[in-house]
């Protein structure tokens, strides 16, 4: 490994870290900026026990030194401190539960999605102006324009209410079935297009011409030269989306009650659980920084002349 390659990689890592800061700063002062608390919803509850609850959960502190001590148990504990509504449950706890749905739900949509979008991408391209080509695209463009809550609303209607052929809830066995379709239609629409374009762009280059021009073969040409210099912004869009797309669709597993991050994020914000919205905020925030990161030096593997400033 290059030395101009370890100092990018170590900028990377100080971005990253500077980011994550900045996320978690602005997400625990806006977040004790709201009016009300944890504990104002609580029924039949004394300010007595209000006090007291906060007292336990160290909230009645001042605000700069809940914000340092949150700060220090982060990075020297990896503790996100306890749920303050889901009594005895420590925040990584939940969150890790949750991941263990919501990763195997994302990334099976996800490259489920890269696999079907370059691959329909790809045809299309190559069959530029023609029915498939123009079927396609009606069709990728159909889903990129629909939401995620009324593709998901409509498979549940069609597939599990109308013909019961799948189950509508998460947690049953098959039924995530539903949710991996529902959360690959709009990546893989996106990356068909984004792939299509990019390869009919390729195609066009002068060094495309002349390997036809000297007789290379059409499949080294497609798979050697055209697909592999077209997947760059495809690996650029890859690397969020899969961060995004693994730590769960809110709306989707609301839709189809699956037990994952995305709903437990929801619900705390809901009941105004600070610990709980910080630690998935934060656990989000660092998934996308780090898959970037990832998106970046995979440029250097798909194009060795790409040079890390």
């Amino acid at each position: 490994m290059s030395s101009k390659m370890m100092f990018y990689i170590l900028k990377r890592i100080l971005l990253a870290i500077l980011t994550i800061w900045i996320v978690i700063t602005v997400t625990f002062f806006v977040m004790h900026s709201v009016p009300g608390g944890p504990f104002v919803g609580e029924k039949a509850i004394s300010k007595e026990a209000q006090a007291a609850l906060e007292a336990k959960y160290g909230l009645d502190r001042p605000l700069m030194e809940q914000y340092v001590t949150y700060l220090r148990d982060i990075v020297t504990k990896f503790d996100f401190g306890p749920s303050l509504k889901l009594r005895g449950r420590m925040v990584i706890d939940v969150i890790m539960d949750g991941m263990r749905t919501s990763a195997k739900l994302g990334l099976i949509a996800a490259f489920g999605a890269a696999v079907v979008g370059i691959t329909l991408g790809s045809v299309a391209a190559l069959r530029r102006n023609t029915v498939l080509d123009k079927t396609i695209m009606v069709i990728t463009t159909a889903f990129v324009s629909m939401p995620s809550f009324i593709m998901g609303s409509f498979l549940l209607i069609i597939f599990s209410v109308a013909l019961g052929w799948l189950p509508a809830n998460g947690a049953s066995q098959g039924g995530l079935i539903l949710p991996v379709i529902t959360l690959a239609l709009y990546p893989m629409a996106y990356i068909t297009r984004l792939t299509r374009s990019s390869m009919l762009d390729v195609l066009g280059q002068d060094y495309i011409r002349t390997a036809r021009a000297k007789g290379v073969p059409a499949k080294k040409i497609i798979f050697g030269h055209a697909l592999k210099n077209s997947l760059i912004p495809v690996i650029t869009y890859f690397g969020p989306m899969l961060a995004f797309i693994v730590t769960g669709s809110m709306v989707v597993e609301q839709i189809f009650a699956v037990p994952g991050i995305g709903r437990q994020f929801v619900s705390s914000i809901t009941n105004r659980d600070y610990t709980m919205i910080m630690g998935t905020t934060i656990f989000l925030a660092s998934l996308i920084v780090i898959m970037n990161l990832v998106s970046d030096l995979l440029y250097k593997v798909v194009d060795p002349r790409i040079e890390f400033d």
